[in-house]
């Protein structure tokens, strides 16, 4: 039997999420686009960006961030990418609903640097230690939760973390190295995760996108080309 597509693959792992059955703890709730509210409209997206950009059979370097949180893929159900960029950047068209992430535009600075999304995601993977993301409502109003901000969601979703993340390594994945996208708690705990499960050679960690947008906006430009160095080191 012929082996299968990064683009199958990936569509299959996302199918699974849409199954995932995390209990989490009083408070905290999951957040799950590909069995949420725009469920149908996440798949057909999904569908469309994954066929795009990964419909052959070449190795990719993971980009590894947190979880996905609710203006990014909580939304859209693609890792980084608000609904801007897929219309702009990606030129899928997406008008059900309108989303922006910081996160995002910083990420797609840096895909456009690289060359664009054709060439970017040619070479690379972008996931996450938890591909499904975690809210609480505070005040009447829902706020974005990491898996690692309490104990309680940790060990909620420890086992979920590590299935996910060897159904993923059965893609085909470059085993040498992966990029952290966090340089405290995102790389202590994949770093643990790593030596645990044997998933790396290397894990090289960057500053999250969050933050550089949040605190060293003025620096953007240098904060580009340190991804680009990094993304381009063999």
């Amino acid at each position: 039997m012929p082996e299968k597509l990064f683009s199958e693959q990936i569509i299959e792992f996302y199918q699974w999420l849409a199954t995932a059955d995390i209990k989490t703890p009083a408070g905290v709730d999951l957040l799950n686009p590909y069995a949420g509210l725009h469920a149908q409209t996440v798949s057909r997206i999904v569908g469309l960006f994954f066929e795009k950009y990964y419909r052959d059979q070449e190795e990719r370097t993971m980009i590894i961030g947190i979880n996905p949180g609710r203006f990014g893929a909580g939304n859209t159900g693609i890792m980084f990418t608000d609904t801007i960029r897929l219309n702009q950047d990606c030129r899928i068209e997406f008008q059900e609903f309108r989303s922006h992430e910081l996160s995002s535009e910083f990420v797609y600075r840096v895909i456009n640097a690289y060359g664009g999304p054709q060439p970017f995601y040619r070479k690379f993977y972008i996931t996450a230690v938890s591909p499904l993301g975690f809210v609480k409502n505070l005040n009447g109003r829902k706020t974005n939760l990491n898996y690692y901000d309490s104990p309680e969601i940790l060990n909620s979703v420890l086992p979920f973390i590590e299935n996910a993340m060897l159904k993923q390594m059965q893609f085909r994945i470059n085993r040498q190295k992966c990029i952290c996208l966090g340089i405290g708690k995102n790389f202590e705990y994949l770093t643990k995760l790593n030596s645990h499960l044997k998933l790396f050679e290397k894990v090289i960690p960057v500053d999250h996108p969050r933050f550089i947008m949040q605190y060293r906006r003025k620096k953007l430009d240098e904060y580009v080309k340190k991804y680009l160095d990094i993304l381009n080191e063999q």
